[in-house]
């Protein structure tokens, strides 16, 4: 029974983790083109700003789902080298998360003095 449980959350890990995968490598892609084309196409500084906030986005979002994928093997091996990778994660996300949500504050706030002055 517990060979097929840690078999089973060998799959489950490996489908979490490419969809972490396809993630990160969906908004570097989206990144990417929306950089390259700022740099081609004059544009407003908010425009690119927003770019790299919604880069940021995909790689909170990729780093949660590694978040899960460790989650759920740390269950079945709860060794300490497991353990530490999990806490670098988490710390690594709750530091990005943070940042993120900081510079999105700072958009709205820009917005809406925009909007007031309009």
């Amino acid at each position: 029974m517990e060979a097929a449980f840690t078999e089973v959350t060998g799959y489950a890990v490996l489908l979490i983790d490419a969809i972490a995968l396809i993630t990160v490598v969906y908004g570097t892609i989206e990144a990417f083109v929306g950089a390259l084309g700022g740099m081609f196409i004059p544009s407003a500084p908010d425009q690119l700003r927003g770019i790299w906030l919604r880069y940021a986005r995909w790689l909170v979002a990729g780093l949660t789902f590694q978040l899960a994928a460790d989650i759920v093997e740390t269950m079945t091996r709860p060794e300490w080298d497991e353990v530490g990778r999990l806490a670098a994660i988490a710390a690594i996300r709750t530091f990005l998360n943070y940042f993120l949500e900081r510079d999105m504050s700072e958009v709205r706030e820009d917005q809406l003095n925009y909007e007031k002055k309009a």
